[in-house]
């Protein structure tokens, strides 16, 4: 849940010169608020929240606290392989782990730029992008070791382009203050084979074949913010943002057809099982089941009513993130 990400970072007042803290050992970590979670193995999730929360299990029930040098709120995290993983947060923070997320290290914190980090990728050890709100991105090609912020602009409507130009040649420095400001929320970055797809604010998805050096835009299909897009397991692309919207594509991106959902909540993640269903988590709840490939969606409303931000599928189970931490869903077919 995205939105949420980036509603807490202006709550969120800097303290200047302040020297980091590792995260607090809490026994109650895994009913606070978690933000993402994955799967590095068959048996290992790590999940990651705020006052960086990360956690680690090795059976879905279970959950051991990592050592954690910082106490930002950690909204994504990501790994290559059973041992090298990433988390991104607030503060354009990256961490790092070598040891499948049993301790981190910090690899980037920037508590000026006030700006969230919303997600994380990586092609292999060395190659990786993070990305947030605002149009913020940063890439690595040494595993971490250095982190360089990139642009693109080519995200702007064509007034925001040419307004931006004419500022680079009267202010420089107002230019690079608003250049970091005027960009659209990038919400999601997965990778599908060598192409990557990106989706974001103000109705952006966006498709690269180079790893995020230059981005085509797929046509606009809805105006609000989307905040996950996956392929299939037969192939199709299906996207999903504010207000219950949910959009399939049958060729790669075009043309896209809506599918009804029934419900109104923001619909953050989607989640992908090994018997051919497709589940939809989102807000108040909310939770989508589909098994033709989500040309039709059921409506699940869970008693609580918490917000289902992310979620695995793990053991023929789902197991959620939310406001009120771990969540294990039974879905029997």
């Amino acid at each position: 849940m995205r939105l949420l990400v980036i509603l807490l970072s202006f709550l969120t007042i800097p303290i200047l010169n302040a020297q980091p803290q590792d995260a607090i050992i809490a026994p109650l970590a895994s009913k606070s608020l978690l933000l993402d979670i994955t799967k590095i193995n068959e048996s290992t999730l790590v999940a990651v929240g705020e006052r960086g929360h990360i956690l680690v299990s090795t059976d879905g029930v279970q959950w051991q606290q990592a050592k954690v040098p910082l106490q930002v709120t950690l909204t994504a995290v990501y790994f290559i392989d059973e041992l090298n993983g990433w988390a991104v947060g607030h503060d354009a923070t990256i961490l790092s782990s070598k040891d499948g997320g049993r301790s981190w290290q910090i690899q980037q914190h920037l508590p000026h730029v006030e700006k969230p980090l919303l997600d994380v990728l990586f092609s292999d050890e060395n190659r990786g992008i993070a990305i947030g709100a605002y149009g913020l991105f940063y890439r690595t090609i040494d595993g971490g070791k250095h982190w360089e912020i990139e642009y693109h602009n080519e995200f702007l409507f064509p007034e925001d382009q040419t307004y931006l130009a004419e500022l680079k040649l009267q202010d420089e420095k107002a230019y690079l203050d608003e250049q970091s400001s005027i960009l659209p929320h990038f919400n999601r970055v997965v990778a599908d084979g060598r192409t990557l797809y990106l989706a974001g604010e103000i109705g952006l998805i966006a498709k690269s074949n180079d790893f995020g050096v230059n981005w085509e835009k797929l046509d606009e299909i809805y105006p609000g913010s989307f905040y996950d897009i996956k392929r299939t397991q037969i192939g199709n692309l299906l996207v999903v943002g504010l207000r219950g919207h949910i959009f399939r594509s049958l060729r790669n991106g075009t043309p896209w057809q809506e599918t009804k959902s029934d419900v109104t909540a923001l619909l953050s993640a989607i989640v992908l099982t090994d018997d051919d269903r497709i589940f939809i988590l989102g807000n108040n709840g909310v939770l989508l089941e589909s098994r033709d490939d989500g040309a039709t969606f059921n409506k699940h409303i869970l008693k609580d009513g918490k917000a289902l931000i992310a979620g695995v599928w793990y053991k023929n189970k789902i197991i959620a993130v939310s406001d009120v931490g771990i969540k294990t869903i039974n879905v029997t077919k």
